[in-house]
């Protein structure tokens, strides 16, 4: 049986907020029965963008994470509402306007806060996937639809097929450890939820001070290697995906006949920029 997902690549959003858009365009005003009612214009993201901005100048990384209803598998909500939150055949999770009235249980039941509560309605309400327009025929949700850089992709297919799209591509979930199996997958997701060391190698020739690309750069821990990248033309390095709050590390920086540096970090949960860092050579 095919089922419903999004993939969403957050080194391809740009938080021009088309999804968001066409979300509102969507929902506020209209009532879709069986569906959804009618989302306030005001107070309520049913789909949302959240904003990270790691480092300093200048190593500075902004990242955009849209988010919304996840259409768990093991959705807590669908647990809580005892009928009045539906899991469909095809992934989709539904909460159904008539039968949760007066359930603010069901908002609260969400462990990524995607249930808005509508106290004008009395309702809890939540991104449906834009389940009635592909009931009708359409091909993709319309936040895949308006994106214009393409990081949002909707896509039916086995779950045997999900998990192999899941390996090849590196895609992950949120919060992996509440075991709900969200729907929705991110690819990119470090720029997110790690952290990175960055910084500048130069290298100091007989008192004549230029950039050193191509110096080996590698952070460790309790003699274990975290990850290694060269610098860059402008002696310029980023060591990404890191995890946070690590602690005490190393970083070792060597270039040909320079003299290797050791520098040690306290690594924990921002982005470290550690600034220049100078090789001499070796006499």
């Amino acid at each position: 049986m095919t089922k419903w997902n999004l993939i969403i690549d957050l080194a391809e959003c740009h938080n021009c907020n088309n999804c968001v858009i066409a979300c509102k365009d969507e929902y506020v005003g209209n009532d879709r029965p069986g569906y959804s009612a009618p989302q306030p214009l005001h107070g309520h993201r049913w789909i949302d963008i959240k904003t990270r901005e790691r480092g300093r100048f200048p190593h500075v990384d902004v990242s955009y994470l849209p988010s919304m209803c996840n259409h768990c598998d093991d959705a807590p909500c669908v647990v809580h509402g005892n009928g009045a939150v539906i899991k469909r055949d095809d992934g989709i999770v539904i909460i159904d306007p008539a039968k949760a009235k007066g359930r603010r249980d069901i908002a609260e039941s969400c462990p990524y806060d995607a249930i808005w509560w509508n106290d004008a309605l009395d309702l809890p309400q939540a991104w449906t996937f834009d389940a009635h327009l592909l009931d009708s025929g359409w091909k993709h949700p319309r936040c895949v639809q308006s994106c214009p850089t393409g990081a949002m992709r909707a896509i039916k297919v086995t779950d045997q097929e999900m998990a192999r799209l899941t390996v090849e591509e590196n895609l992950e979930t949120l919060r992996p450890e509440l075991k709900t199996k969200p729907r929705v997958y991110y690819k990119n997701l470090f720029r997110f939820s790690k952290i990175f060391v960055a910084g500048e190698v130069l290298m100091n020739v007989n008192g004549t001070v230029d950039c050193a690309a191509g110096a080996q750069v590698t952070l460790s821990s309790g003699g274990k290697s975290l990850g290694s990248t060269q610098s860059g033309t402008f002696g310029e390095f980023t060591l990404d995906g890191l995890a946070p709050n690590t602690g005490d590390c190393e970083l070792t920086v060597s270039h040909q006949e320079f003299s290797p540096q050791t520098i040690a970090l306290d690594v924990a949960d921002e982005s470290l920029v550690v600034g220049t860092i100078v090789l001499n050579r070796n006499r």
